[in-house]
């Protein structure tokens, strides 16, 4: 990727942060985005001070509806070429849907489906326009069945691995490379702030950040596949649902979404 401009949207923590390092290691300008100024500014003189690269903060919180042109706005007024899009911001609720806040709920769709898609469309355009680019949307292992329990989380990650595999075949011919990351459980803040400390998912094994964007990154520098799923148990679990009924399939996650 020759030393490209890379945009990680929820920078500041968990994959975001790994990425953040990663590309920044590897010599790579970075435009970091999250909702914590403070957290950016110091992930930024870190980052800056230990591989001698440019960092750029970015203030935003995806949830508002204008989050995302905003920083389309004030990237292209900086005069920032995005080679690199991670769109990795993104967040899950746990419980009965009865029982959720719809607030929340909204607020995720936003954040899982119309942010991303938003932040695709702006910097994807001027991919094409240049012909090269990449694009790496965060979806999950969620994406490959329905989540009883996690019924809108589920729908938004399958909604991302939908568009992105949808993009990916448009935007071949025009040197733009899109990719779906798929990861399983990992060991991030996305438990706590989903409320699934104690659900048997967490429970059953967990990859760490740090591997789960290691054999990412792999996979973008050799760009072999579209879906990326970090890890062999997650690869022959989302391979084995499709050879399941659809409601099997429901019903074992529901069991293991449920707490402990």
């Amino acid at each position: 990727m020759n030393n490209k401009t890379v945009l990680i949207t929820g920078a500041s923590s968990g994959i975001g942060l790994s990425f953040s390092h990663k590309f920044a290691g590897d010599g790579h300008d970075l435009v970091l985005v999250a909702r914590s100024k403070d957290k950016l500014l110091s992930l930024a003189e870190e980052l800056e001070g230990k591989y001698s690269v440019k960092a750029h903060v970015i203030e935003g919180d995806l949830a508002a509806p204008r989050a995302s042109k905003s920083i389309y706005e004030q990237v292209t007024a900086k005069g920032i070429e995005v080679h690199t899009l991670i769109n990795n911001a993104g967040f899950g609720l746990f419980g009965e849907f009865e029982q959720t806040e719809i607030r929340k709920e909204v607020d995720m769709i936003q954040v899982n489906i119309t942010a991303l898609t938003e932040l695709s469309k702006y910097f994807g355009k001027e991919m094409v326009k240049r012909k090269q680019g990449q694009i790496l949307n965060v979806a999950s292992t969620a994406a490959f069945q329905p989540g009883p329990l996690m019924a809108v989380y589920y729908a938004t990650k399958a909604y991302v691995l939908s568009f992105s595999e949808a993009l990916a075949n448009e935007w071949e011919s025009h040197g733009v490379e899109v990719m779906a990351l798929c990861p399983g459980a990992t060991s991030t803040g996305f438990k706590e702030a989903a409320d699934l400390q104690e659900s048997k998912l967490f429970q059953s094994g967990v990859m760490t950040v740090e591997e789960v964007v290691d054999e990412a990154y792999k996979q973008m520098i050799n760009q072999k596949k579209v879906v990326i799923i970090p890890g062999v148990k997650n690869r022959l679990l989302a391979g084995s649902i499709r050879f399941l009924p659809r409601r099997m399939v429901t019903k074992i996650v529901r069991k293991v979404q449920e707490r402990i």
